[in-house]
């Protein structure tokens, strides 16, 4: 098995639900012309998170129908595939979620955010289920923001089904008087990326973790090797893509698959879904 090039698009927020667009369309270009075989995006960049401050507008599912053509013909033309962090209409609240592109432009499908965090639930609806996604020899997962930190569940799911890599989209930005880092995981900082080197270190599988770029973010994009090294981290505040290439034959899925379930009479005991 052989390597495997990320690119993480350590983007601002968008000013509005027409740029994040056409922003997106720019980082698949320049991932194309790196030679990417994968693109990752943050939470919700298209139309963008709804944070109180952002004035965000309301679901608009005919906007997001187009945007997701406009990104998958980018995904096409540039033969790289893309997880979307994005939303969908889910009765009267949007879902959280992300729209994974194959590298020629077909959708694979979605993978709902199904551990909201208690902030969220005014707004957005959880999901249900999860699954894995395939792109030529890689499997991979995705693992949303407060999934990805309170719920390591979530991570073993995909490793325990292949997966090689997982992603992590999130947004997680500064609040008045805290800690600004400017060493990855440092200790000063709050847990958050530290649980980035655990969810690679005891599935034995890649981390590819996508932040926005924001002055004084607790956290910026990185990959984790799977002993829980980093491998790559994007500078705290700083716009681009985070580009590596990932060694597959290193993501063994080896602790994972080693999970002894002592009683499967008890929910979430073995196949966690959420």
């Amino acid at each position: 098995m052989g390597t495997f090039r990320i690119a993480l698009a350590n983007l601002a927020f968008p000013p509005s639900p027409a740029e994040s667009v056409a922003r997106a369309v720019d980082a698949v270009d320049e991932a194309g012309a790196k030679r990417a075989d994968v693109i990752c995006f943050p939470e919700c960049y298209v139309p963008g998170y709804r944070a109180p401050n952002r004035g965000v507008p309301p679901c608009d599912p005919v906007f997001l129908d187009g945007a997701w053509h406009t990104i998958a013909d980018a995904a096409r033309r540039t033969s790289v595939g893309v997880v979307l962090g994005t939303e969908r209409r889910s009765g009267d609240k949007p879902l959280i979620t992300t729209l994974v592109i194959n590298r020629d432009g077909t959708i694979a499908g979605w993978q709902d955010k199904v551990q909201l965090d208690p902030s969220e639930e005014s707004t957005y609806a959880a999901g249900r289920e999860r699954r894995v996604f395939t792109a030529g020899q890689t499997t991979f997962g995705v693992s949303i923001c407060h999934e990805g930190w309170r719920y390591p569940e979530t991570v073993r799911f995909a490793a325990r089904r292949g997966a090689q890599i997982v992603f992590i989209p999130h947004i997680y930005e500064t609040e008045p008087g805290a800690f600004r880092p400017d060493t990855f995981a440092d200790p000063a900082n709050t847990f958050h990326e530290k649980a980035l080197l655990c969810r690679a270190a005891e599935n034995t599988c890649f981390i590819a973790a996508v932040n926005y770029a924001s002055a004084g973010s607790p956290t910026t994009s990185v990959i984790v090797k799977p002993d829980g090294t980093v491998l790559a981290w994007q500078p705290y505040g700083v716009s681009g893509l985070l580009v590596a290439d990932v060694n597959l034959s290193e993501a063994t899925g080896l602790l994972a698959s080693r999970l002894n379930t002592f009683d499967t009479s008890i929910p979430g005991s073995d196949d966690v879904v959420g």
